[in-house]
């Protein structure tokens, strides 16, 4: 089969691919379609470190049919649709019993992340899953999925069976960008009906933030990006206001729509001058989240006065996501018109298009592109 490898100087078009036997816990999906998001070029250009030693198969935001199932499957059987899920998780240990399966650290990957996180070092050969196989050699899928690929296998954790009236092109997005955008609105700052809520990053990410504080019923809701030509698609996704940080000061510019300052700011950028600004447009008792990811090694400095009057900075890791109960009610919304996927979709590209694509997320001319492997 064919997908797009990383052999960790470029990407390409590799045929050849193959994905290992089914252990009982494990789904085999074919994919649909799967969107094209910028940790995809991060995980190329090191922003994420070596977290991936290559090579390995790119892509993490995917959806697809499922096509048999291990021994000890019960959630999804073969010819549900499914959206596919980076995270994978144990559903046992107390974060999952909590309701926090981003924190689990007794799969392979959350294992790894959490050494990592402790100890600096990076992952070796066994610590994280791989379930493809390359010229005879096993390899990783990027971020536990590897969705730029005809086929996959992943956990049946990974996997949410959804109603097939949804399409693929839009389903995919709901694995990463929606799951992400959305979930730091319900899960992380819980922004409640009344409130207002400045968004910096008008993307994939920032668009998905956006339209949750739309559902949520926030009043004022102002989306901050130098690029001008991103005011419509903010508008469309639920913005009450927009600020063009390349010719107004976005601080100021937030302060004056909302006196005081907003209740949230949400930074979906990844820089850490954004974020500074983004907890300077607080309110006493505001809360930032950072989604945007920034470099491993990237540091933020801030004065700790600005942080008195109960201000806070909240981290959010794939929107503090619960697939199993998220995904579902996500797909709620979208059949019920209340969320917006079909109009994230801004191309379609075959699988050898994937430079373009990706070309195209650069330029900023996307609020997502999709490669479709149907």
């Amino acid at each position: 089969m064919r997908g797009i490898l990383f052999d960790g100087e470029a990407a390409l078009v590799a045929d050849g691919l193959g994905v290992t036997d089914l252990e009982p816990d494990q789904v085999r999906v074919r994919i649909g379609a799967a969107g094209v998001c910028h940790s995809d070029v991060s995980v190329i250009n090191g922003t994420f470190g070596s977290m991936f030693p290559p090579p390995f198969v790119m892509g993490h935001e995917g959806a697809g049919k499922v096509l048999s199932v291990g021994s000890d499957v019960a959630t999804v059987d073969a010819g549900d649709h499914v959206v596919i899920a980076t995270i994978d998780n144990c559903g046992r240990c107390s974060v999952c019993a909590t309701g926090h399966p981003t924190l689990c650290q007794t799969s392979k990957l959350g294992a790894a992340i959490a050494k990592r996180n402790e100890t600096g070092e990076e992952p070796g050969p066994g610590d994280l899953p791989a379930y493809f196989t390359y010229r005879g050699e096993r390899v990783l899928g990027f971020a536990n999925t590897g969705v730029f690929a005809e086929e996959v296998v992943v956990s049946q954790g990974q996997v949410v069976a959804i109603d097939k009236r949804v399409p693929f092109a839009s389903a995919c997005l709901i694995g990463c960008g929606v799951l992400t955008g959305t979930g730091a609105v319900f899960n992380r700052a819980k922004v409640y009906r009344g409130h207002s809520v400045a968004v910096i990053g008008v993307g994939g990410i920032g668009l998905n933030v956006i339209q949750a504080a739309r559902i949520a019923g926030a009043t004022k809701i102002i989306a901050v990006d130098n690029n001008p030509a991103k005011e419509d698609f903010a508008r469309q996704f639920g913005a009450t206001h927009f600020v063009d940080s390349g010719r107004d000061p976005a601080v100021a510019s937030v302060q004056g729509i909302s006196p005081g300052g907003v209740d949230f700011s949400v930074e979906c950028v990844g820089h850490t001058a954004l974020m500074q600004e983004a907890v300077e447009m607080l309110r006493p008792g505001g809360n930032m989240v950072i989604l945007g990811v920034a470099g491993m090694e990237t540091e933020m400095t801030i004065a700790p006065f600005k942080l008195y009057q109960d201000k806070s900075i909240m981290g959010c890791r794939y929107g503090s996501s619960r697939p199993a109960f998220d995904i579902p009610a996500l797909v709620d919304l979208y059949l019920d018109g209340r969320l917006l996927l079909d109009e994230l979709v801004s191309a379609t590209y075959d699988l050898t298009e994937f430079d373009k694509a990706f070309d195209d997320l650069e330029a900023g001319k996307l609020a997502r592109g999709v490669l479709d492997l149907s």
